[in-house]
């Protein structure tokens, strides 16, 4: 009861903001969220591709234009148009040359989603303080099904987007009732990414165990709540403040989708630390386990005391 009344302190929690902010805004972290995000930005166009020609292959040209476009929703207005557009020209195109295209983009979008996982991945785990890095196969293989498990959860997500949009309409003009699965629509993504970083925090972070679920979830959230902040801080910022059209001219649209992503990636790092100084918290205070199987891993101190120990 002692330790539940000390978790509910707002003082902790505002220490634990400041602590995650110092440790996942640090000048080597920096280097991973460039790296995640230039491969998140070279992967996202093959991505399309490999969807529109999914979609096609068992949806109508509409239904696959609604599909897609279902996924532009969580992007700024100023980066959209490009993303709508390739979106129309692969949903309007010849089912050969999505299918060809889609072919060829699994080996680019493939690779630099690989490669962007990797970044991640290595950035949680500076966050964390893995003293003892992944073998080269390891890391690789983890690397691959986190990807591919983060693919099937975005496929599924947009997949859920659609159909509760749908859902809205019995026919043509003829709306449903607003219920509270449909009145969840536009939560669906949040849901989804809250999801997809608890598993990443609860078993991609630590190598030795897994991260306690308490604090993986509320990383999750954290996360969550930060990228939601985040997207719309930057549309805020790209359409009102300082609009890029002006100095970027044609690529300010790229400029603007690689903005967004490493805002967002920067949410996901500070999630990571906010669970990772909770798992300090826990050790530290001397509080129940939340799973009593497992202990929370030795390799999690601070930043500060890693680098001390660096060699000169």
């Amino acid at each position: 009861m002692k330790e539940a009344a000390r978790w509910a302190t707002p003082a902790l929690w505002g220490r634990l903001s400041v602590k995650a902010f110092a440790r996942s805004w640090g000048r080597d972290v920096m280097l991973y969220t460039g790296g995640v995000s230039f491969f998140a930005l070279l992967a996202v166009f093959p991505a399309i591709a490999i969807l529109i020609g999914f979609y096609k292959a068992v949806l109508s040209i509409s239904q696959v234009a609604e599909q897609a476009a279902a996924l532009a929703d969580v992007m700024p207005y100023a980066a959209r148009s490009i993303f709508l557009t390739e979106i129309d020209r692969l949903a309007n195109a010849s089912a050969r040359t999505v299918s060809a295209q889609s072919a060829f983009a699994l080996i680019i979008g493939g690779y630099a989603a690989h490669r962007g996982f990797k970044a991640l991945l290595a950035g949680l785990n500076l966050i964390h303080d893995e003293t003892e890095p992944h073998g080269f196969l390891k890391f690789n293989l983890l690397a691959f099904f986190v990807a591919l498990f983060a693919f099937a959860l975005f496929t599924v997500v947009s997949g859920a987007v659609v159909t509760s949009r749908l859902l809205r309409h019995t026919g043509p003009g003829e709306p449903v009732a607003a219920g509270p699965g449909l009145a969840l629509v536009d939560l669906w993504p949040a849901l989804g990414l809250a999801v997809g970083l608890t598993m990443l925090y609860r078993y991609a972070m630590s190598h030795r165990t897994p991260v306690a679920w308490f604090p993986a979830i509320v990383g999750g959230v954290v996360a969550t709540v930060m990228s939601t902040i985040s997207s719309w801080l930057c549309a805020i910022y790209v359409e009102q403040i300082a609009p890029l059209g002006a100095t970027y001219g044609s690529v300010g649209a790229i400029v603007v989708l690689l903005i967004w992503l490493s805002w967002n990636v920067n949410a996901i790092f500070y999630g990571g630390a906010f669970a990772t100084e909770m798992e300090i918290v826990q050790r530290s205070s001397g509080a129940p386990e939340l799973e009593t199987d497992e202990d929370l891993p030795e390799s999690v101190v601070r930043l500060s005391e890693r680098r001390v120990s660096r060699p000169r």
